[in-house]
This record gives C-alpha cells, structure tokens and sequence, in this order.
C-alpha cells in the first residue's frame, strides 16, 4: 500500500510539478529546474555515501553533498549564467584534485582508508551529479519528452508486472520481484512517447536521416532501456549493503536516489541521442 501510495503521489504531484518548474519557470535557461537538479544531487551523494559507510568506505555527507553538486551547479553556471563551459570539467577536476590532496593530510591510524576514501569520493562525483547535469542542457520540449519517456516506462511497468507478472519474476536476481511483464510494458510505454514526440512537436524532433517512426522508436526504446538499468543499478547498490530504501525522506517511496535513479542513468544517453538524430 505504501508503495502504491509513493508511486500516486509522484505521478500527480510529483510530475505536474516538474512539468510547471519547466513551462512557468523556463527564465535563465530553466534556472529554478537546474537547481532543482543540483539539489537531488546533494541528496542523492548524500544518500550514496550512507550506503558506502556501511561497507566501511566513510564520507561525511556535508562533504558528500558537495562533491554531487560540483557537475549540475557548474553546468548551472555556464547554462543559466552564460559562463565559460570549461566550468564543467574544470569543478570536476577541482574535486578529484580535492580528495586527492586531502590524503596527504590523513592521519597514520586512517591510511588503511586512504584508498576507499578516494574511491568513495569519486563515486560521488560522478553518480548522480555527472550523470544529471545532462538535463541542464536540454531546452524545455525535450526536457519534458525524457521525462515522460522515464516516468512512462516506470509507472507502466509497474503496471503490467501487477497484472501479468505473477509466474515471470527473478529473472534479474538483483531486483527478484521485477518481472519480464514489467519490462515489457515499461519499454511499449517509452516507445509510444518516443513516436508521439516526433508527431506531436515535429519541430523539436525532426530527423534529417531517418524516417520519423524509426528515429521516435529508437529514442524511446534505448532511453526506456538504460532507464529500467537505471532502477536495476541502484538496487545493486542496495542489495549490496542489505537496505531496501536508499533514504527515507519520500514516504511510500523511499529516498531521493530511488525516484532518480533511472532519470540520472538515461539523461546522458538521452541527450546523446536527441543530440545526434534531432539537432
């Protein structure tokens, strides 16, 4: 019940939500939904650094925080702000630079550490706050179909493993009660939102070297894709420290980590697919 709930509340109030931020609010380049970003970034970098402490790889979460939002608040600055792009890379850099140098100054009785700690940061880096400063680059039409591709593939799949995956679950044996009817109906969802976009908004997604159809399916299908990898990723991540929410800050639903893990996973892919078959 409370996971029914968690999912009810996303879809109509979580959605609509993100749907305004964008269409009300699109002033400096999106700015309030970049920050939007940089935020689930420091939550989710927050969250990730609670699961690797219980493997022994400690990272305090203001600390955690930080280094999730060194990609989405630099990518904020250069999109929002009209700063030099070269601010991406060059946080990126500045935080790896960063644990580095701060093993210099660890004490003798944390040198065993020193390697885990420098893993674990850098983890940080990268998931979600890399992965989701890809959203900051997109204009509003195509930030709106990746949305409705991700939460489409999720809310169906949800869907059709309810109805029809009683007798086809475990076989991914690090999510066991997903079922292939789940995957099924969240990859028809994708695809449908895929094909429509290049029907519906022709000027945003028109491909110059493919057929409409096939350009649609093929976005909604790779993206519907390496979303449900998204989902099956953090429950590795999970499953590997034996906790079933990342936090507990969404009720019914569990952590930030858990409602983006499959939108951090797909923005990237997302954004190179729109980049190469649309613009």
């Amino acid at each position: 019940m409370n996971k029914l709930i968690g999912r009810l509340v996303i879809f109509f109030v979580g959605l609509p939500l993100v749907v305004g931020i964008v269409l009300f609010l699109p002033y400096q380049h999106h700015l309030a939904l970049n920050l939007l970003c940089v935020l689930a970034s420091a939550l989710g970098a927050a969250e990730c650094a609670n699961l690797y402490k219980i493997k022994g790889s400690p990272v305090k979460p203001v600390q955690a925080a930080l280094l999730g939002i060194l990609g989405p608040a630099a990518q904020t600055l250069a999109t929002s702000f009209n700063l030099n792009p070269h601010i991406v890379p060059a946080a990126i850099i500045a935080g790896v630079l960063w644990l580095l140098i701060s093993l210099i100054f660890v004490p003798e009785s944390r040198f065993p550490h020193a390697v885990d700690k420098f893993r674990s940061g850098c983890a940080l880096v990268l998931y979600p706050g890399v992965l989701l400063l890809w959203i900051i680059r997109l204009d509003s039409v195509p930030i709106l179909v990746f949305l409705l591709i991700v939460i489409a593939n999720d809310s169906l799949a949800w869907v059709f493993g309810t109805l029809f995956g009683k007798g086809n679950r475990g076989i991914i044996p690090v999510s066991p009660n997903k079922s292939a009817a789940g995957f099924c109906g969240g990859l028809i969802a994708s695809i449908i939102v895929g094909i429509g976009a290049v029907f519906i908004v022709p000027d945003a997604f028109n491909s110059r070297t493919m057929p409409p159809v096939l350009s649609g399916f093929l976005l909604g299908i790779i993206t519907g894709i390496i979303a449900i990898f998204g989902d099956l990723a953090e429950s590795a991540l999970k499953r590997s420290v034996n906790v079933k929410d990342s936090g507990v800050l969404i009720p019914g639903r569990g952590g930030i980590l858990d409602s983006i893990d499959s939108i951090s996973m797909a923005a990237p892919v997302y954004y190179l697919l729109y980049s190469f078959m649309f613009r």
